[in-house]
């Protein structure tokens, strides 16, 4: 049995050159070789004729050498090797560059199988830089061979280190392997899974797609099985702890929504009986809930925190941006308002009506400022009433969690757009660390349900559908560069009418966004900001000094200071600015009533539950509202994808075609989360999602320490370890 652990320097063939390179695809030991999975493979499986080839075709030959030269042209420093490869059908000439070493391999009268692409140019037919192999005997096509016959797995590689040295080194490992499996014999028989040995081998070097497909299931299961583990035992963790039980005051609730300026959709209702409900338990909250844009999340998690502060307990509201805290501070400030709930009928003992003071503070502490209802307060100032318990609900950015900001008694967390926020961060924001604050968080990603069930196991779900009554359908066209001066001069008039438009600009794409990183994260995310930075500037520049240099155009990008961005917001929010260029920062949140166009340009960038979430940030008016899906590409694939978006309004329905197209790692934006690719991929699965949440569950019930599976725990340890999906 191969030793899994074994250091890769160990092997033959990886020299002191090659570790660093190996390190850089994560390859370390040889179960670190035997997980990094294909890609892709090239189907090689069937050989043809030379006299069959065609040019264009990606072909597997296998002949005799018949001749063979190589020369170097000086003038480039370049070295061509040519050589005649025949069968009995013809012959046909084969060239490789900058690898002059061939010639010496590959001596007339040798017998080779070539993998590669056919080319014709004004002297005839040639392959192109094929992948070779010697062989033994041409009347068996179909023996061992490891580059150019058969499925050729095609890896992950990176400078220096190629899909051809990676199959030299793994697929000697692969005869006779047998490797320890960690799932019960059980769970592999009843659902008719290949042993991980079988599933190894065959996804290495599968037979057919079939295999392959059969292969990738088993080991996709394995992640998804300790992904569904993990999640379980975070939520029996979870339920095992303590929380403030916020009892449910009807009377309030219903006083609450009586005084809201529109009403409540069912969903919504729904979505807040849930979450109050959730607040009466002794264990703490952990709902995740998700609604399409602009379908009144917000006022639902505020029901919650009324609650809470009518109980004489704190809130805390956390947004991703100080745009976004701003946002929520304003929107709620204006809901609370001085009327709703700052003084409120009670009876006294004597039955008499009377005023009491329901005395709800919001505030807001961001990096960059500190407001306590319509008060301009010193951070310091702040920190200290909600260290008094003098605000009841707290909104902000992550700076709401930092040293030196104390709560008197705070029993209720609110998430915008971040799913995970553990047990640990959320016990650090109370005093009494025995008692850990309900969790909410909110996500304007919508996805489907039975997925999001799947995905955020240790989480309950609410879902909101419905948009608010009265909400006009938004016209969304996409435009052509053919037709940009038209859809200018539309922009133009609506401003003129006193309408407002938003404008978003991918980022300039860099040819090496990490050329200059020197391998620190740091640097890439810089060079990406200031792509980002670069795009919305001579957007900017080309809006307001070519287009349109009568209008008032402003922009909004990631490297300006959090006030400049406030102040651009407020400023464009008072109808100061007819025009406002961004970065994808404006997608989540922003609200301004006036804005009747969304302009997004190259907007085949962007993927589809974006773009939506793009357009939901017009339409919350009277006003009839707009969409251009500026393009200049002519991809019909693209124009498609764009023309469901034409066609559809709904975000659950649009999510599940943008997972389709993009694959689940990128929609989930956990390309980097630690979850294993194979399992990533398989987001989509539902079926064996279903399947590895049912053994999980079955397994914790029979053991729930896992201590009969020693194997599967000390995977599931290691797992816990590298995941963080967020």
């Amino acid at each position: 049995m191969i030793d899994l652990s074994l250091p890769i320097e160990q092997l033959k063939s990886v020299g002191p050159r090659n570790l660093p390179r190996l390190a850089k695809l994560g390859i370390k030991t040889v179960k670190d070789l035997l997980w990094h999975f294909p890609a892709r493979y090239e189907d090689y499986s069937r050989v043809v004729s030379i006299s069959e080839i065609e040019p264009g075709q990606k072909v597997n030959i296998q002949g005799e050498i018949l001749k063979m030269s190589s020369r170097m042209i000086f003038p480039k420093r370049m070295s061509i090797t040519n050589a005649l490869v025949g069968d009995e059908t013809g012959a046909v000439k084969v060239v490789w560059f900058n690898q002059p070493f061939i010639a010496n391999s590959l001596k007339e009268g040798t017998l080779v199988s070539l993998a590669g692409k056919a080319n014709l140019d004004k002297h005839g037919l040639y392959l192109s830089s094929p992948t070779y192999e010697k062989i033994q005997d041409i009347e068996f096509k179909n023996y061992n061979l490891t580059h150019t016959g058969g499925l050729i797995p095609i890896y992950p590689e990176t400078e220096g280190v190629t899909s051809k040295y990676l199959r030299f080194l793994i697929k000697p490992l692969l005869k006779d392997l047998e490797v320890p499996d960690p799932l019960p014999e059980g769970v592999v028989k009843k659902h008719n899974l290949l042993s991980l040995s079988k599933a190894l081998n065959k996804i290495h070097y599968p037979a057919n797609n079939q295999e392959a497909e059969t292969a990738k299931e088993r080991l996709a299961f394995d992640d998804l099985l300790l992904f569904q583990l993990k999640a379980l035992l975070e939520r029996r963790k979870l339920n095992q702890l303590k929380s403030v039980r916020v009892k449910f005051d009807r009377d309030l609730i219903q006083d609450f929504i009586s005084r809201l300026p529109f009403e409540l959709t069912k969903d919504q209702k729904i979505a807040a009986w849930e979450i109050l409900k959730d607040l009466e338990k002794t264990y703490p909250m952990n709902r995740l809930m998700e609604g399409d844009v602009g379908s009144g999340k917000t006022v639902v998690a505020l029901m919650g925190a009324v609650q809470v502060a009518k109980t004489g307990y704190q809130s805390v509201f956390m947004a991703p941006t100080e745009v976004l805290a701003n946002q929520h501070f304003q929107t709620m400030s204006e809901l609370l308002g001085p009327a709703p709930l700052r003084e409120l009928v009670t009876l006294s003992h004597e039955n008499n009506p009377v005023l009491e003071r329901c005395g709800i503070n919001i505030g807001l502490l961001t990096g960059s400022e500190a407001k306590l209802n319509d008060k301009i307060l010193t951070k310091a100032e702040l920190k200290n009433k909600i260290a008094e318990g003098g605000v009841d609900i707290i909104i902000g950015t992550h700076a709401v969690i930092q040293k030196g900001v104390r709560f008197k008694n705070l029993a209720f967390v609110v998430l915008d757009e971040q799913h995970r926020f553990g047990v640990a961060q959320r016990a650090a924001l109370v005093k009494n660390k025995e008692i850990v604050p309900h969790l909410l968080s909110m996500t304007a990603t919508p996805i489907p349900r039975t997925l999001a069930l799947s995905i955020y196991g240790d989480l309950d779900i609410s879902i909101i559908k419905e948009k608010p009554k009265n909400r006009q359908k938004i016209i969304t066209k996409v435009i052509s560069p053919s037709q940009r001066k038209t859809a200018y001069k539309f922009l133009h008039d609506e401003v003129s009418s006193g309408r407002q438009v938003f404008v978003v600009c991918p980022r300039i794409e860099l040819a090496d966004p990490t050329k200059t990183t020197k391998g620190r994260n740091g640097q890439s995310k810089m060079n990406i900001m200031w792509a980002e930075v670069k795009a919305v500037q001579d957007e900017y520049k080309k809006l307001s000094e070519e287009v349109f240099p009568d209008l008032r155009v402003a922009m909004l990008h990631g490297k300006m200071k959090p006030s400049e961005k406030i102040e651009t917001m407020e400023k464009f929010k008072n109808k100061k600015y007819g025009i406002l260029v961004s970065t994808s920062v404006i997608e989540v949140g922003v609200d301004i009533q006036n804005a009747t166009i969304m302009m997004i340009e190259n907007s085949e960038r962007f993927g589809l539950a974006q773009l939506h979430q793009f357009r939901g940030r017009v339409g919350r008016g009277e006003h009839q509202s707009y969409c251009l899906l500026f393009t200049s590409s002519a991809d019909k694939n693209i124009n498609q994808r764009l023309k469901a978006l034409v066609e559809c309004d709904d975000g659950f329905e649009l999510a599940e075609k943008d997972m389709t197209i993009r694959g689940p790692g990128e929609f989930f934006g956990v390309k980097q989360s630690g979850l294993p690719d194979l399992a990533m991929a398989s987001l989509a699965n539902i079926e064996l999602i279903k399947k590895a949440r049912l053994e999980a569950r079955l397994l914790l019930k029979e053991n729930p320490n896992l201590d009969n599976h020693p194997l599967l725990k000390e995977k599931l340890d290691s797992f816990q370890r590298l995941t963080h999906f967020e």
